[in-house]
Order: structure tokens, then C-alpha cells, then sequence
């Protein structure tokens, strides 16, 4: 059972879930508040800088509504947590603690970049999943419910010059398949160790 509790309404609110994807730690609520509400606008995480401002909102250790400012530190960063391996995070020296997780990672317009997501073990490092992530799935989560990921079934490497010359290729866009997951896509389709891919679709 899930409640939403507005800032300035007492009234506690049942929440359905649309949608929600573990490996990204997203999920879409609604409720049915009979009204319109206030929202925050996503801005583009692409477009902020390493050095641009950001302000941080949630609830760490319980005190609500806690805001705190700081600056982008890194962008695009793989990091392991809790057992999800997230790919593209920025990072931020804006104080994120256990219970920021889920408020907004704001520019200095008022626009979501991020959602906070994760802390490191050191002060001043926080991280937050880009706009620009949650907007490749955010009509995934509502209309189907999750995220659909396509699997080949196949590990790769790039073309070296010695590989162009061992196969005898013109160039040196592609891959060579150097291994195929048994009962794969790929497998099923009749991809083979050494072969070539030299374009999709």
C-alpha cells in the first residue's frame, strides 16, 4: 500500500503503481488527487555543465524538506550500488544522504536534472540519474509497465587492423563475434564465434 502526502495538505492520498524498473531504481505513481497539482518541469540534463549549480530536495534522516546546494562534479558516471550497476549518473558535491533518494536535482531555473539517487562513503559526492535517462524510459514505465531491454546473446570486440587483415575487410567498421550465449537470440538466429558484423538492420 502507497500513500503520497502533499506539502501543504494533510490529506493522504492512495497511490497506484504504473510502472517501476529495478535495475534504474524509477517508478511511476499516480494518484487521483481531483485536481490539477503543482509540478516541477524536467529540464535537460545534457544540457548542464561540470561546474553548473544544482540545488538537492528530499528528506535525509528524516528531516523533510531539506535543501542543499552544491555543484555538478562529474558527469556520466559508472557506479555500483546496492546491487545495481547504474551507467550514467551525474555527480554532485550538493550534501545527498539516506533519504534524498527520490526528491529532484534542480538547475538554478527550477528544472529537474536529475533524480537523487545514491551516496558514496565520502562527503561531497552524490549522485543523481540524468533527465536524460528517465526520459529514454518514462513512456516505457507508463505505457507497458517496465522497461523493455533487447538482448542479442552475443560478446564482441571492435575491428583491430590485424582483423581487417585476417578476414580480408575493406574497413574497420564492425565487430567480431568472439562468443555466443547458448539458447540466445543470436544463438537461435544462427550467429557463430569468429563471424563479422559489419552493420544492424
Amino acid at each position: 500500500r502507497m500513500t503520497v502526502v502533499m506539502q501543504d495538505n494533510e490529506k493522504q492520498y492512495e497511490a497506484r503503481l504504473i510502472g517501476a524498473d529495478y535495475d534504474l531504481d524509477l517508478a511511476v505513481l499516480k494518484i487521483e488527487a481531483g485536481k490539477d497539482l503543482p509540478h516541477l518541469e524536467l529540464g535537460d540534463s545534457g544540457g548542464i555543465q561540470v561546474g553548473n549549480w544544482v540545488i538537492a530536495i528530499g528528506n535525509p534522516y528524516g528531516f523533510d524538506h531539506t535543501v542543499t546546494v552544491g555543484v555538478i562534479s562529474a558527469k556520466g558516471r559508472p557506479v555500483p550500488v546496492g546491487g545495481r550497476y547504474y551507467k550514467n549518473l551525474l555527480q554532485t558535491d550538493a550534501a545527498i544522504n539516506p533519504g534524498n533518494s527520490g526528491g529532484p536535482l534542480l538547475d538554478l531555473h527550477g528544472e529537474v536534472i536529475g533524480i537523487n539517487t545514491a551516496v558514496a562513503q565520502a562527503q561531497g559526492i552524490g549522485f543523481a540519474i540524468p533527465t536524460s535517462t528517465v526520459n529514454e524510459v518514462l513512456g516505457e514505465l507508463m505505457e507497458k509497465g517496465k522497461v523493455i531491454r533487447p538482448w542479442l546473446g552475443i560478446q564482441m570486440q571492435d575491428l583491430t587492423p590485424e582483423l581487417v587483415d585476417y578476414f580480408g575487410l575493406a574497413s574497420d567498421d564492425g565487430v567480431v563475434v568472439v562468443g555466443v550465449v547458448p539458447q540466445s537470440p543470436a544463438a537461435r538466429a544462427g550467429l557463430r564465434q569468429g563471424d563479422v558484423i559489419l552493420e544492424i538492420n
